[in-house]
C-alpha cells in the first residue's frame, strides 16, 4: 500500500497527533517489537495512552490500558508456569463479550499460542468436536458454558471465570519476551449449512489493513466505540483490532439486548456501533430513541442487508450506516457507504483502497457489468487456510468466495448469495437472496428466509419461510402474488411456511440446516 496513502488517512483519523515524545518513542517500540497483533496493538495503546479507558462493561466497570495490558501479561505468565502453554498450542475461547475474552486472547498471542474463538451458540456435542478437532490444550469458558464442557476429555485443561481471575491474581514475576512465532487468532466460520471449520487468519504486517477499512469508514484515534458484534466472529474481532489501534473506548455487553444497548449508546456518548444486521432490525422494533444516541458511524457485517432494512434505520438513526462485505475468508471485499445504501439499499458497495475484486465466470473469465458471476477478492489479510489443511480456490492472487454476485455499471457490487445456494428449478437458475430481499419488503414481515428444497417434478423448488409483526396476518396465496408481481414466474415460492421466527446462529445468520429440517 502506497506510503502517501497512509499517512494521509492516518493524519485524517488523528492518529499522526503531537504527544510526549517518551510515549510515542514507546509506542513505536512496542510496535517494532511485538508487531501488529492484538497484543502488539494492546501494548502501543497502553504505551501512548496508559490511563485511558480501554473497556467499559455493562455494570460500569472500566479497565485502563495499563490495567487491561497488566491483567492480559498475568494471565500470559500463569498459563506459562501452571499449565504449561508454550509457543503452538492452542487455547479455546468460549466467552461473551466482555473483558476476560480479550485478556485470554492477548495473553495466548504473547506465548506464541493460537486462540480459537470458539462460536457461543455450540451445542455440547459440536464442542467436543471442535475441541477435538482443533487439538485444544486449554478452554477458557464462561461459568454459564458449563454444562457444555462436561465431557470433554480429561487431559484439556478447562478455566471458568473463577479459575481465570485467580491465575491474574496469582502470577508469578517474570518477563514476556516476543516469541518466536506469532500465535494465530483461529475464526470458526458459522457453520450455517454444517460443521463449523477452523479459519486460520494472518496477523497483519503494518498499517494497510487499518487504513483500507478506517479510509472508508470515519473512525477516529479515541472515540468511543460499542461492540455489539460477538468477539468471537470475524466481524466483532476485526472491530476490536481497529478499535486498540485507534486507542479507542470500548463498551462492551454480554448479551445484546436492544433497549440496553439504546440506553449505553446514549449514556457511554457512543460515537460508533459495530453490530450485526438483525442487530439493527431489532433495534427499530424498539421506540424511537429519545434523545438519539451521538453515533457518526454504525458499522455492520456478518450478513447481507435486507430490502428496506438500511433506509429505515437511516431514518431513524441518521445517515450513519456503513455495511463491509466480507468472510472469515476474505476479511473484506468492499464497504458501501450511507450514500451508496440510500441509492441502492442492497448493495454491498464498492472495493476500498488496495482491495481487488473480481466477478469470474467458471473458466476463470471476467464476466460483462451486470452479469452474474463467482467473487473473487484480493487484500492483505487473505485467510492462510482452514486448520484441516483444505483451501479456497484462488485465481491470480483473489480469493474464491464461496459467492455469487455482479457489478453495476457505477461500479457498485451485488451480492446475489452463496454459490450453493443457487438453485436449478425447471431448467431455470434462481437466487432465493432476490425472493428474500423482496419478501421482507412486505410491511407485515419482520423477518424472511427462502431456500431451495427438492422437487420431484422440477428438480429444486423454493420455499419461503416467513415470521411477522405481531397482529399481522398474510395469507400464503398473497404471498404468491406478490413474488408473481415483480419477479418472473419460477422465482415463486411453491411453498410459504409461516413461522414465529427464524433459525439463528450466534451471529444473526439463518440456520439454513434447521429450516430444511421442516422438509424432514
Amino acid at each position: 500500500m502506497d506510503l502517501p496513502f497512509v499517512v494521509a488517512t492516518l493524519t485524517r483519523r488523528g492518529l499522526l497527533t503531537p504527544g510526549r515524545p517518551v510515549r510515542i518513542a514507546s509506542q513505536l517500540g512496542a510496535l517494532r517489537r511485538w508487531g501488529w497483533s492484538l497484543a502488539g496493538e494492546l501494548r502501543q495503546a497502553a504505551a501512548r495512552d496508559p490511563d485511558r479507558t480501554a473497556i467499559v462493561d455493562e455494570e460500569g466497570h472500566e479497565l485502563t490500558y495499563a490495567q487491561l495490558l497488566d491483567r492480559s501479561e498475568r494471565l500470559a505468565r500463569s498459563l506459562r508456569t501452571a499449565l504449561g502453554v508454550r509457543v503452538g498450542d492452542r487455547i479455546g475461547v468460549l466467552c461473551r463479550n466482555h473483558h476476560g475474552l480479550v485478556e485470554t486472547v492477548v495473553a495466548g498471542t504473547l506465548l506464541g499460542a493460537d486462540a480459537v474463538l470458539v462460536n457461543s451458540g455450540l451445542s455440547a456435542a459440536q464442542l467436543a468436536t471442535v475441541a477435538e478437532e482443533q487439538r485444544l490444550r486449554v478452554l477458557v469458558h464462561d461459568t454459564e458454558f458449563a454444562d457444555r464442557v462436561t465431557g470433554l476429555p480429561a487431559d484439556l485443561h478447562r478455566l471458568d471465570e473463577q479459575a481465570r481471575e485467580e491465575l491474574v491474581a496469582g502470577a508469578l514475576p517474570g518477563e514476556l519476551r516476543p516469541p518466536e512465532r506469532d500465535g494465530r487468532i483461529i475464526v470458526l466460520t458459522s457453520g450455517t449449512t454444517g460443521t463449523p471449520k477452523g479459519a486460520r487468519r494472518p496477523t497483519p504486517n503494518g498499517f494497510g489493513p487499518l487504513v483500507s477499512i478506517i479510509d472508508r469508514i470515519p473512525l477516529h484515534a479515541r472515540d468511543r466505540v460499542m461492540i455489539a458484534a460477538p468477539l468471537f466472529h470475524t466481524w466483532g474481532y476485526a472491530a476490536l483490532q481497529v478499535c486498540f489501534a485507534l486507542r479507542a473506548t470500548v463498551v462492551l455487553h454480554r448479551r445484546f439486548e436492544p433497549a440496553a444497548t439504546v440506553a449505553a449508546l446514549v449514556a457511554q456518548r457512543c460515537d460508533a456501533l459495530f453490530a450485526v444486521p438483525v442487530m439493527l432490525q431489532r433495534l427499530l422494533e424498539e421506540p424511537a430513541p429519545d434523545p438519539r444516541p451521538p453515533l457518526k458511524v454504525v458499522a455492520v457485517s456478518g450478513s447481507a442487508l435486507p430490502g428496506g432494512l438500511a433506509p429505515a434505520f437511516m431514518d431513524t438513526y441518521g445517515d450513519v450506516l456503513y455495511n463491509l462485505y466480507g468472510s472469515t475468508e476474505v476479511s473484506w471485499a468492499s464497504i458501501a457507504a450511507p450514500d451508496d445504501l440510500r441509492t441502492a439499499p442492497t448493495t454491498a458497495g464498492r472495493p476500498p483502497h488496495g482491495t481487488r475484486l473480481a466477478i469470474l465466470d467458471d473458466d476463470g473469465r471476467p464476466v460483462a457489468a451486470g452479469r452474474v458471476g463467482r467473487i473473487f477478492v484480493g487484500n492483505e489479510m487473505l485467510f492462510e487456510g482452514y486448520t484441516s489443511g483444505d483451501g479456497r480456490e484462488r485465481r491470480d492472487g483473489l480469493l474464491d468466495t464461496g459467492d455469487l454476485g455482479r457489478m453495476n455499471p457505477d461500479g457498485l457490487l451485488f451480492v446475489d448469495g452463496r454459490a450453493d445456494d443457487m438453485i436449478v428449478s425447471g431448467g431455470e437458475n434462481v437466487f432465493p437472496s432476490e425472493v428474500e430481499n423482496l419478501l421482507a419488503g412486505l410491511p407485515q414481515v419482520r423477518e424472511a428466509a427462502v431456500i431451495g428444497v427438492p422437487d420431484p417434478e422440477y428438480g429444486q423448488r423454493l420455499a419461503a419461510f416467513l415470521a411477522l409483526h405481531a397482529g399481522e396476518t398474510l395469507d400464503e396465496e398473497a404471498v404468491r402474488e406478490y413474488v408473481r408481481h415483480y419477479l418472473a414466474r419460477f422465482s415463486v415460492p411453491r411453498d410459504v411456511v409461516f413461522v414465529k421466527y427464524l433459525p439463528r446462529n450466534a451471529t444473526g445468520k439463518v440456520l439454513s440446516r434447521e429450516l430444511r429440517r421442516y422438509y424432514g
